[in-house]
């Protein structure tokens, strides 16, 4: 059975306006698989990484949200020139067209395609033979697995992430954060000036992404449900507690950031336990293969 997300219903959002610390986050036992199974990638931070590992890292992670938002802006995926490399080479399951309703948000999707498209061939430029192929990537039951985690959907129910615009934004909410702090964590790493310039650009444009996808989503009221998104997110990277919902009706917290007013961080780790779902229990969540590269 297929689920719909039903905004109409949604209820107001009573957590934290800026969380730093969470007390726990009453997941129920599907999280707690999650965070228990935790993923086999470096247990702690690798002083020998390169540019070219940080930009291949980076790589993996455009070509699932480029997979994922081609797939419902236009309803195909990645040229295959665009995908071939070092490492495994794998498909892509699930994916097609949303059948959008309203003009705004397919707008809003066409245009995060078309950037994430861009940022695949950029690096890919950048990294010459050194390029990493697209790994094996699930957009089909990983939603689902994080939808139950999350106790959006129960045991049973499947999420549809292109079945309409509504699961579509909660959906690509999983990505756009994470995005966001991948490209701030991994930045200690980068020597080149050159190289650290156009992360930064990238890091940039997936935070206007973020900003969309927040934005939208608090318009529509779906501030429960980008709470359960949050605190899985939350649970699977670790005790930091650092992710943030929407806030509340009473008071937005669209931009999430620290009490600087900074973006904050997630290590290379934390953003593979994101991914993976949490690890190994969960068939490594949208890389069931993982990622291709040093960082994996």
């Amino acid at each position: 059975m297929s689920v719909t997300i039903d905004q109409e219903n949604s209820l107001t959002n009573t957590g934290s306006q800026r969380r730093l610390f969470m007390g726990g986050v009453g997941l129920g036992l599907a999280s707690l698989a999650l965070v228990t199974g935790g993923s086999t990638a470096f247990a702690e931070e690798k002083p020998a990484l390169t540019d070219a590992d940080i930009l291949n890292f980076a790589l993996n992670l455009e070509y699932l949200e480029a997979e994922f938002y081609q797939r419902a802006a236009f309803g195909r995926g990645l040229l295959l020139q665009n995908v071939q490399g070092q490492g495994h080479f794998g498909p892509v399951s699930g994916g097609r067209q949303v059948p959008f309703t309203s003009p705004i948000v397919r707008q809003y999707a066409m245009e995060i395609a078309e950037d994430e498209n861009n940022h695949v061939v950029f690096l890919r430029s950048q990294l010459g033979n050194a390029a990493v192929a697209r790994p094996k990537l699930n957009l089909d039951t990983s939603f689902t697995a994080a939808a139950r985690a999350a106790g959006l959907i129960s045991a049973g129910q499947v999420f549809d992430p292109y079945a309409n615009e509504t699961n579509f934004l909660l959906a690509a909410f999983i990505f756009e954060d994470v995005g966001v702090t991948a490209y701030k964590g991994a930045a200690r790493f980068i020597s080149n000036p050159d190289v650290l310039e156009a992360a930064a650009g990238i890091l940039a444009t997936e935070a206007y992404h973020s900003g969309i996808i927040r934005s939208a989503l608090y318009q529509l009221g779906l501030l429960d449900q980008a709470k359960a998104i949050s605190d899985l997110r939350d649970a699977v990277d670790g005790p930091d507690g650092i992710d943030q919902d929407l806030g509340t009706l009473e008071r937005a917290n669209l931009i999430p950031t620290d009490l600087n007013g900074l973006a904050y961080s997630r290590t290379p780790q934390q953003v593979l336990d994101i991914v993976y779902l949490g690890g190994q229990a969960n068939g490594f969540g949208f890389f069931p293969g993982r990622t291709n590269g040093t960082i994996s």
